[in-house]
Formats: structure tokens, C-alpha cells, sequence
């Protein structure tokens, strides 16, 4: 086929097993699936999981990564090798509703002000995910980490409180099925490669909000969500990632002393917190995990340094 497609479905895998190729048979039964491209970017896996791919009507492009450069820098790659007016970047442990992307991609393209559409994500036991969040303020990075959402003392990240049945614009929406403009998308820079897994949609959309566009929640767009599906195996590294991205993604957005405060909450409260939620659940292989993951960050905190200081400088000329 030579005509330009409609959509770019972006998927990056590692280690995705059976969860990518039940991915893609969910887009080759997709509405339209003609009019969409599909790209798998592999992130260096080693399970096999590009081997065997089931057929699309458009031919699978498949770009393999030597090493595992992160999510983000992997979908920058998969959004260049396309040209279509808007790119979805899809999880490999989701599977699309048929009439999803045709539905998202209308409310998409509806007004020219909306920059990023989201799916209803719906969990294996059919309840719809609380998906949606708040874009994080310096206190309330701080104070989740401190744990004082779930004392009840401060909001907590997630819409937990509404019931995502409805289309309204929101602040974040998940990276798991997440839609933008292409013209955006480009205008933006993509994703920041500095987060390697973590917080680079919530970056994301706030950059795009700052740009003067919506991101909206689409409930009529549905994509079946495993969660964590390709990290569960790599538990201490998850940890580890989860906690530089938040470091990172407040010293880019509120300063170098929210990301001094927030790396200081996280050896102080998060990986004690982990750490006693282990050992009271008398598992030590969790409290291994734990306590491996904060190794990592803590040999990671020089490398930091330069990334800190670029965003402050980036504050201060912006």
C-alpha cells in the first residue's frame, strides 16, 4: 500500500511474549485497520516475542533495537519512521476494542485545540481502570511520597474519585493508549529521552497543556489493560525507574530543590515504606528487590547532577 495512513500505532516491546501478539491481532481486527500503520520497536528482547507475528492488513514495520534505550527514545523512533496526522502509542499488554481507534481518533481530530486523546482502559476483571490523573504540584510530589495520600491528608495522583464513564478533559492521560497530533507531537520534541520508563507521559501531556492544547479522556475508546505487563519480571529495576523518573520529571517542572526534597523522601519515607510493606507480607525476596532498587538509585544520583542542572537553566531562559 502506498496511500498514507490515517494512524500510527507506535508499540515498543520487551520481552512482550504472547501480550504483543495478542496486541496485534486486536489491531488487525481493529475498524479500519487498513488505514493504519503499525510499528514494533524492540527494545533488545530476548523471549522471542518478534518472532512469530500474526498478519496486519498494512505490512508490520519492525525496527530492532541492539540494546534497550527506554521507552521513551523507542517511541521517538517508532513516531519517526511514519508520516500520518496522528500517532497512538499503544502498550503491548493492551488490546483494542474494534471500534477504538476509530473513536479516539475522531475526538481527536473533532477540534483543533485537543492535543491528546486517552482510552478507557479496562482491567482483566472488566472493571474500567482509574486511569486519569492530576498534573503533580511540588507538595503534592512531595507529600505522595511521604505517603500522605493514603493517610488521607492529600489527593491522590490518580481520579480515583470519578468513574471515567463520561468524556471530559483532563490533565494526564495514560502512556499505555495515549493519541497526539503528529504536527504536535514534533512541535513538542517528542519524548524526553532522560525518562528512561515512567512519568514520560505525564511530561508529556504537560508540556502539551502548556502548549495551549486539551488532553482529553475518550470513555467511548476501550483497550483491555494487563498492567505492568512486560516490567512485572524486573521488580527491582521498576522500582529503580519509577523513582529517578519522579526525581527527574520534579527537577524538570519545579526545580532543583523539589527534586533535592523528593530524592531525600525517597530513601527517607518510599523505600522504608516498601521495605516494612515486604517484610510485614514475610516476603524477603520483595525486601531484596526494595532494597536493590534503592542501590540503583543511590549509584544513579551522580548522573542526575547534569540533567538537574540542564532543566534549572531551562527554567530560568524559559
Amino acid at each position: 500500500m502506498t496511500d498514507r495512513p490515517a494512524l500510527d500505532v507506535v508499540i515498543v516491546n520487551w520481552n512482550g511474549g504472547g501480550l504483543l501478539r495478542a496486541c496485534l491481532t486486536s489491531l488487525a481486527a481493529a475498524q479500519d485497520a487498513a488505514a493504519v500503520q503499525v510499528t514494533v520497536v524492540d527494545n533488545a528482547s530476548t523471549d522471542g516475542s518478534i518472532e512469530t507475528l500474526p498478519a496486519l492488513p498494512r505490512p508490520l514495520r519492525l525496527i530492532r533495537n541492539a540494546t534497550n534505550l527506554g521507552f521513551g527514545r523507542a517511541c521517538d523512533q517508532g513516531a519517526a519512521a511514519g508520516d500520518a496526522p496522528a500517532i497512538l502509542f499503544l502498550n503491548p499488554d493492551t488490546q483494542v476494542a474494534p471500534d477504538a481507534l476509530g473513536v479516539a481518533l475522531a475526538a481527536l481530530m473533532a477540534d483543533p485545540r485537543t492535543g491528546i486523546v486517552g482510552a478507557r482502559l479496562v482491567e482483566p476483571d472488566g472493571r474500567t481502570a482509574r486511569s486519569c490523573a492530576r498534573t503533580p504540584s511540588a507538595l503534592g510530589l512531595l507529600g505522595r511520597a511521604l505517603a500522605l495520600d493514603r493517610l488521607g491528608l492529600l489527593r491522590p495522583h490518580f481520579l480515583l474519585e470519578w468513574d471515567h464513564a463520561a468524556d471530559r478533559a483532563v490533565d494526564q492521560v495514560m502512556g499505555a493508549f495515549l493519541m497526539i497530533r503528529r504536527d504536535l507531537f514534533r512541535m513538542l520534541g517528542g519524548f524526553d529521552p532522560r525518562f528512561f520508563v515512567y512519568w514520560e507521559d505525564a511530561d508529556l501531556c504537560a508540556r502539551t497543556r502548556a502548549a495551549g492544547f486539551s488532553v482529553r479522556h475518550v470513555a467511548g475508546a476501550v483497550a483491555r489493560h494487563l498492567g505492568q505487563g512486560t516490567t512485572r519480571q524486573v521488580r527491582a529495576r521498576r522500582l529503580f525507574y519509577f523513582l529517578r523518573s519522579q526525581i527527574l520529571y520534579a527537577g524538570k517542572h519545579h526545580g532543583v530543590a523539589a527534586a533535592l526534597a523528593l530524592t531525600a523522601a525517597s530513601f527517607g519515607a518510599q523505600v522504608p515504606l516498601r521495605l516494612a510493606l515486604a517484610l510485614a507480607r514475610r516476603s524477603p525476596g520483595e525486601a531484596a528487590e526494595v532494597l536493590r532498587a534503592a542501590g540503583l538509585l543511590a549509584a544513579a544520583l551522580p548522573g542526575l547532577v547534569p540533567d538537574l542542572l540542564g532543566s534549572a537553566r531551562a527554567r530560568a531562559a524559559g
